[in-house]
């Protein structure tokens, strides 16, 4: 499902229109991810939680020659799903 596809089921869900719904989507998305850029921990209750994980400097390897390259450290977006979701997908259709 894409976004345009979630914009539209929320709209006819809600019966509202879809401007609307789709200023809301992005409202979220951009508090969340402000959130997160902060160092932040986002709870959703009943659907789950983003997070910010660091990810430490390593060396890796050039496929192509082989020769080592260092990969620095960085900041990784985690999202664990919440039970709620969890027995959502897991109930037997």
């Amino acid at each position: 499902m894409k976004k345009a596809d979630l914009v539209d089921v929320v709209a006819q869900q809600k019966n509202l229109q879809r401007q609307q719904v789709e200023i809301t989507i992005d409202a979220l998305i951009d508090a969340i991810a402000d959130g997160l850029s902060k160092g932040e921990r986002i709870d959703l209750r009943g659907f789950g939680a983003f997070a910010v994980r660091e990810s430490a400097a390593r060396t890796g390897r050039n496929p192509q020659t082989g020769a080592p390259i260092e990969i620095a450290a960085r900041k990784v977006p985690t999202f664990k799903a919440g039970k709620e979701l969890r027995d959502k997908v897991n109930r037997p259709v």
